[in-house]
């Protein structure tokens, strides 16, 4: 009777884990090295990191709907006032909010924000401070002038090249030319600005990093009323221009009514007794006059305060959840957890080290025999 054996053949592309711990602790010396490299570079970015600063908003657009519009009109209608189809309910979805804030015209305000720096007599805009008071520090000019070089070097040549055009700061009141430093400054603010729009919860959280506490709360303060501005300018635009224009015609036929109620008064006065025919139809062409003149006045006037109300309905609501305070504590950097990434990350680096090189040399073996 023969028996049948199964033997277990290890196969040649396996892992021999045991094989591989055993190579690491033989290692260890280069593992401890590198990640003592990493260790000190973690701590030197860690202690050579400029500090930064958070401040944060948090507020509700309260956009009225269509219940409230249907409450104005039974309102106005018991004035005597038919607001029939001039209710518009078009609103300014928060969801646009994060347009505004990219927007040119927006970051180009708050660049000319004043702020408060510590050890300076008097306040700075925002780009004054980066261009006459901030320096980037070691860190940034080491990072600047190695790994950015290239782009330094390109930047350079494309400010010589493109130094003519830039220089206007504004050709008219619908094209804007920005300057090549403009265009770092608003790419700069757009890094420290963060807007995040809750749609579900109905509320918007703005959020600004800064190297300077109380000039972060006040940057954060401006943005959020600047964003508040913006959406009240686009939101009430239309309904100001039609109520102006409503204004302009309304003094027209205001003083035109003047007129003709004087005149009818006149002829009222000199005339007690009127027998003629002639003078009855003066009477009633002024009288006529004087009618339509009223009626057409009377009209624009309820026109007038309906349009009042309407850019009253069309101005929106903002309640502030969370208002802007100088923060206590710096947002950042977070040194002992810079310390602990570089940490891991030299000791990945090492045991990825050691793997490539002990597979490059199974490969070029096998390459060989082959």
């Amino acid at each position: 009777m023969q028996e049948n054996k199964n033997t277990y053949i290890e196969p040649e592309d396996t892992i021999d884990i045991i094989a591989l711990l055993k190579g690491f602790w033989q290692a260890r010396k280069l593992i401890l090295k590198i990640t003592l490299v990493f260790s000190f570079l973690g701590l030197f970015v860690a202690i050579f990191s400029k500090n930064e600063y958070t401040a944060s908003t948090t507020f509700v657009p309260l956009v009225q709907g269509k219940t409230s519009a249907s409450g104005l009109g039974s309102l106005a209608s018991l004035a005597g006032i038919s607001l029939g189809g001039g209710v518009n309910n078009t609103e300014i979805s928060p969801e646009l909010y994060p347009q505004i804030v990219a927007s040119i015209p927006f970051q180009l305000a708050l660049l000319e924000t004043n702020l408060t720096i510590q050890n300076l007599e008097n306040d700075v805009t925002y780009k004054e401070f980066y261009e006459n008071v901030y320096s980037a520090g070691l860190l940034a000019n080491i990072k600047k002038y190695t790994l950015g070089l290239p782009l330094v070097v390109v930047k350079l040549f494309r400010s010589k090249s493109a130094s003519v055009g830039q220089n206007i700061t504004q050709d008219n009141q619908e094209i804007i030319t920005i300057s090549d430093r403009e265009n770092e400054l608003i790419e700069l603010i757009s890094s420290q600005i963060n807007l995040n729009v809750n749609v579900n919860e109905g509320f918007v959280s703005l959020e600004v990093t800064f190297p300077e506490a109380k000039a972060s709360a006040q940057l954060a303060l401006k943005a959020q009323q600047l964003l508040q501005d913006f959406a009240l300018y686009f939101k009430t635009q239309k309904s100001k221009e039609q109520l102006q224009y409503i204004k302009e015609r309304y003094v027209e036929k205001q003083n035109e009514f003047n007129k003709v109620k004087i005149s009818l008064a006149r002829f009222q006065d000199r005339n007690t007794s009127i027998n003629t025919a002639l003078g009855k139809s003066k009477l009633l062409q002024l009288q006529s006059e004087y009618d339509l003149a009223f009626s057409v006045y009377s009209e624009l006037a309820k026109q007038l305060e309906t349009q009042r109300l309407q850019v009253k309905k069309d101005t929106p609501l903002f309640t502030v959840l969370k208002p802007v305070s100088v923060p206590n504590k710096k947002s950042a950097p977070k040194r002992s957890l810079i310390l602990i990434i570089y940490v891991f990350l030299g000791l990945v680096s090492s045991i990825g080290y050691l793997l490539v090189k002990k597979y490059l040399k199974i490969f070029r073996k096998q390459w060989l025999l082959r």
